[in-house]
């Protein structure tokens, strides 16, 4: 179909390092319907959580992934993520330009990733293609019951 916009589902496995040096691996299969909650803040952009989960190797934090559409030219507020938080940001299909605290503004395409230290100040984030959507996967390990993001105002 011309004009369709492709989807793909990912197997997303993460695996967290214990104190002992044993690890936990928890792996789930990330499809593009799936959706535990929904918000938007910007413009042309839909943020999707996939699914929050405590870490039990690790008490007090919990994992979050989400997903963030972006309509051609869609775009998300300048925002900053919770000092407890740590983001790990990859592109699942599109262009992304991103711009993190004081680095240059970067475009990440499909199968690149970007991370975002605890407290970080997320000034750029869209779509770099005015005719094609874009998708990112966002990995957050924070404090329970943080606030993940903090959109400027």
């Amino acid at each position: 179909v011309m004009g369709a916009r492709r989807h793909r589902s990912i197997a997303l496995v993460i695996v967290t390092a214990g104190l002992g040096g044993m690890a936990a691996v928890d792996a789930y299969a990330v499809g593009v319907t799936a959706a535990a909650g929904n918000v938007s803040a910007g413009k042309g952009e839909h943020v999707a959580q996939i699914f929050a989960k405590p870490l039990a190797n690790v008490p007090g934090k919990t994992l979050t992934v989400l997903t963030v559409d972006y309509a051609p030219s869609g775009v998300s507020p300048p925002h900053h993520h919770a000092k407890e938080a740590e983001v790990f940001a990859y592109v699942v299909d599109g262009a992304v330009r991103s711009k993190v605290n004081d680095e240059p503004e970067r475009v990440y395409k499909g199968g690149q990733f970007w991370y975002e230290p605890p407290g970080a100040a997320h000034t750029v984030s869209a779509n770099a293609s005015t005719t094609e959507p874009a998708r990112i996967l966002a990995v957050v390990v924070a404090d329970d019951g943080v606030e993940l993001t903090i959109v400027d105002r």
